[in-house]
């Protein structure tokens, strides 16, 4: 505990930049081209610039300011303030104990394919078969998630400066450029389907940018919404304690008015050039039936794109799936720090051997996650209406099912509990003035609530019954 309150980010700067690797991870660049090209293109892109601008900023405001006035983390930060709201902290810890258990498995499958294309065998990952032959095998999976896991422990062990925000200052920049780079190349591509129809990476963008409206009903509208607000929960790394944790690392002096428009900023940015990145690159070798949902798009897809390149495709596969494995083991690593220092408060242990403890459950509850689809394999239908396996049961659990709960219950007890005046305080305890102020005072109180609970009941598929 006493290690825990002695850490802190030495900046402004430190703070963003690790704060900004836990919004931009693998959400960003799977997730969101492929929910870009679902929900219309730029139809999706004007909703969730919408969501992050508002919705957005208060749950990360919220967030942040809970923790730097806590001085703890979500376990205990909510108890701290009102005691019969101690049960909020406890839900929140929920969160990332589930997601740590399949983000890891997530990152040790990104990590083979990075290996794959290191060894110059990516001609083998565009072969049918390849991903789903990898991920149902019973050993190879297991051993990448957990040099994956060593990697994300060893980082946590480290600590919050020389660990967490030594990282970030070094993988954050060299991201951006990597994700600018092969976006503007995409651009550039151009290939002639087996019809003779000639598509470019300049059609695709019209695909990613343009707003599609053709069957737009108010019932798929409510769709979109929930697609962009969960990837919003999994983006900004809001309602799951890891930014009430970072918060509390902020020194007082830090102008948190800035740094979390900064951090908007830099999460927006990563996932619109994301999408940049895939969706142009996609549509001119397979058009718009190439955006497979999820894990097919970044497994399937794009190494099937990356292979039609020929040898530059190569070269370009191995710098993406470096690129991904940064950005998953940012989000990771603030997955971790959460556990981590939730359970220093918890037990009063130190961080290093906590962080190797974490580590070790976290390992034994992702290899059960690894074999999900071979010796616990299942499918169900969630109440989504989606089919599902074990992994995507934790990400439903976690992502569509307690976030936004979190979210409604966090909004309530910030609205009309303490009041929004409380977090404005703490916003502006640097000197600084916080300038969205009226903006969050009522949409904490009266629109998020309200917004809340449609869509947490839309994930529930409570709608559907109607």
């Amino acid at each position: 505990m006493e290690t825990k309150k002695k850490s802190s980010f030495t900046g402004s700067l430190g703070f963003v930049l690790a704060a900004a690797g836990s919004a931009v991870g693998v959400g960003n660049i799977w997730r969101f081209p492929y929910l870009a090209a679902k929900d219309g293109g730029g139809l999706f892109l004007i909703v969730y610039l919408a969501l992050i601008l508002t919705f957005g900023f208060t749950l990360l405001v919220t967030d942040v300011a809970i923790g730097r006035r806590t001085k703890t983390n979500a376990l205990h930060a909510f108890g701290s303030i009102r005691k019969n709201w101690s049960f909020l902290g406890h839900i929140t810890f929920l969160v990332p104990a589930i997601i740590m258990t399949y983000y890891s498995v997530i990152g040790g499958w990104i990590l083979k394919y990075m290996v794959t294309y290191v060894t110059g065998a990516g001609h083998q990952a565009a072969q049918d078969g390849y991903f789903t032959g990898f991920i149902s095998s019973k050993a190879a999976p297991v051993f990448f998630m957990l040099v994956f896991l060593s990697f994300t422990a060893f980082i946590v062990y480290r600590g919050v400066e020389k660990g967490i925000e030594r990282f970030s200052r070094i993988v954050m920049p060299g991201l951006l450029l990597l994700i600018i780079g092969i976006g503007l190349y995409a651009l550039t591509l151009r290939f002639e389907g087996a019809d003779g129809q000639l598509r470019t990476g300049l059609q695709g963008l019209r695909v990613y940018l343009v707003p599609d409206f053709t069957g737009l009903t108010f019932s798929r509208f409510l769709q979109i919404l929930l697609d962009a607000m969960s990837q919003l929960f999994f983006s900004l790394s809001v309602s799951m304690g890891i930014m009430i944790t970072y918060g509390s690392y902020v020194k007082k002096d830090v102008n948190l008015n800035r740094s979390l428009s900064q951090i908007e900023l830099f999460d927006t940015t990563v996932a619109f050039l994301a999408g940049l990145m895939i969706i142009p690159a996609v549509y001119v070798f397979f058009g718009t039936e190439g955006m497979a949902s999820g894990p097919s798009l970044m497994f399937v897809s794009l190494p099937k794109v990356f292979e039609a390149m020929g040898p530059m495709g190569q070269i370009l596969g191995m710098v993406f799936f470096l690129m991904v494995v940064f950005a998953a083991l940012t989000s990771s690593v603030s997955i971790m720090e959460t556990l981590t220092a939730n359970c220093m408060d918890i037990f009063h242990s130190d961080r290093k051997k906590t962080s190797l403890v974490i580590g070790a459950l976290s390992a034994a509850a992702s290899v059960i996650i690894c074999l999900g689809y071979n010796v616990f394999y299942f499918e169900m239908t969630l109440p989504n209406g989606t089919a599902a396996q074990l992994l995507d049961l934790m990400d439903y659990v976690s992502n569509s099912f307690l976030m936004p709960f979190i979210s409604l219950m966090t909004c309530i007890f910030v609205g009309w509990v303490v009041g929004p005046k409380w977090i404005g305080e703490e916003m502006e305890a640097s000197g600084h003035t916080f300038s969205r102020k009226k903006m969050y005072n009522f949409m904490i109180k009266y629109v998020m609530p309200l917004v809340m609970a449609v869509l947490f009941l839309q994930s529930t598929g409570v709608f559907s019954l109607f």
